[in-house]
């Protein structure tokens, strides 16, 4: 949502039945390495999750595409799966999404808040600090007027960055 990273002509507020946002994968890569893995969010099976919808210009489907598969699937952690969406207008879209696999070894199932604070608390990957990508989420989160919980209060026993 904040770093979507691909040129769109589009963004609008969505919301994805059947799957909830969480820290549900060990990052080997970007947020940590294999000896201290950090965690990322994955959308896990259950409830529902509101963020952003990109709409891609058809020219610039393939080029967009092959970006989030070198960014998303590099351990493939993650399932490639066409959601259906509500979009801020109401009306129901289908769309691309990225889902948790829950047979790979990097899910990571029912973290706690407390586990999740320890661990983000101390991975850095190729592109930084655990810390940073958690609390730079729940930014967005906040500004686009999107509480979630759970997140907010793993940031909230955060350390502090000098």
């Amino acid at each position: 949502m904040w770093r979507p990273g691909f040129d769109y002509i589009e963004k609008q507020r969505a919301k994805l039945f059947g799957y909830r946002r969480t820290l549900c994968i060990h990052s080997h890569i970007h947020r940590g390495t294999p000896e201290k893995p950090g965690l990322v969010l994955g959308l896990d099976r259950g409830g529902s999750c509101s963020g952003v919808a990109f709409k891609v210009s058809g020219k610039k489907r393939d080029e967009v595409f092959e970006y989030l598969h070198a960014r998303e699937l590099v351990t493939n952690v993650y399932l490639e799966r066409i959601g259906k969406l509500q979009l801020s207008d109401q009306s129901r879209v289908s769309a691309y999404c990225y889902v948790a696999d829950l047979k790979h070894r990097q899910y990571a199932k029912n973290i706690s808040v407390d586990k999740a604070v320890e661990i983000v608390s101390d991975s850095v990957g190729q592109s930084g600090h655990n810390i940073d990508y958690v609390t730079s989420t729940v930014e967005q989160l906040r500004s686009m007027n999107l509480r979630d919980h759970w997140l907010e209060d793993v940031v909230s026993k955060l350390p502090r960055k000098v």
